[in-house]
């Protein structure tokens, strides 16, 4: 696990269409969303896992969970 949050400006001016401004706060605010949507889906991932019952963590688990956890977050 990282103990850095990734820096996410230079991806949205990346995949942004014109040029915007990302003030720190709002940097901040990303950030702090993408941890929050990785730590849930890593949760998520656990419990299909020891559905499984799988000691660890593997790919096909984290894939199983990711389409659904996509379309909780969307709303």
């Amino acid at each position: 696990m990282l103990n850095k949050a990734p820096k996410l400006k230079k991806t949205i001016r990346a995949n942004a269409k014109s040029n915007v401004n990302v003030r720190p706060a709002s940097e901040a605010m990303i950030e702090l969303a993408t941890l929050l949507f990785l730590n849930s889906l890593a949760e998520e991932a656990k419990a299909q896992a020891f559905e499984e019952k799988s000691a660890a963590i593997k790919a096909h688990h984290v894939r199983a969970v990711t389409k659904k956890m996509l379309k909780k977050a969307r709303g």
